[in-house]
């Protein structure tokens, strides 16, 4: 298996609603995004898949994150609790649908600040 990844960026606030039904304080992330996919056979041209092609599908998803607006004010977060966990997922999820054949979304990683993050795979 032969695998790539791209690593993008974004700012965005959330809060979490807790266990006993309390939220945390508003506050915002530069949160750090990772996307693997993988292949079992290179392309035509020897690669997996360009780097940049990949790297313009994952801005283009983060971007609808970064609108300005709280995670929380987004459709999937307002039915999923805006965590780290969820927010790969979010992404993951959209990602996997435009790759291109034979190419598979291994990961995603979300980052919130250094040493916390959350992973997201099938």
């Amino acid at each position: 298996m032969f695998t790539i990844s791209v690593e993008t960026c974004f700012w965005a606030s959330h809060q979490l609603v807790m266990a006993d039904g309390s939220k945390e304080p508003s506050h915002s992330h530069n949160w750090v995004v990772t996307a693997e996919v993988t292949s079992g056979k290179l392309n035509s041209t020897a690669i997996v898949m360009d780097f940049h092609q990949l790297k313009m599908m994952l801005d283009s998803i983060v971007e609808q994150l970064s609108a300005g607006k709280p995670l929380n004010s987004l459709n999937y977060f307002e039915r999923n609790s805006p965590s780290a966990e969820n927010v790969a997922k979010y992404i993951y999820e959209k990602l996997r649908t435009r790759l291109p054949k034979n190419v598979d979304l291994l990961s995603v990683k979300a980052v919130e600040e250094p040493g916390c993050w959350a992973k997201f795979a099938e």
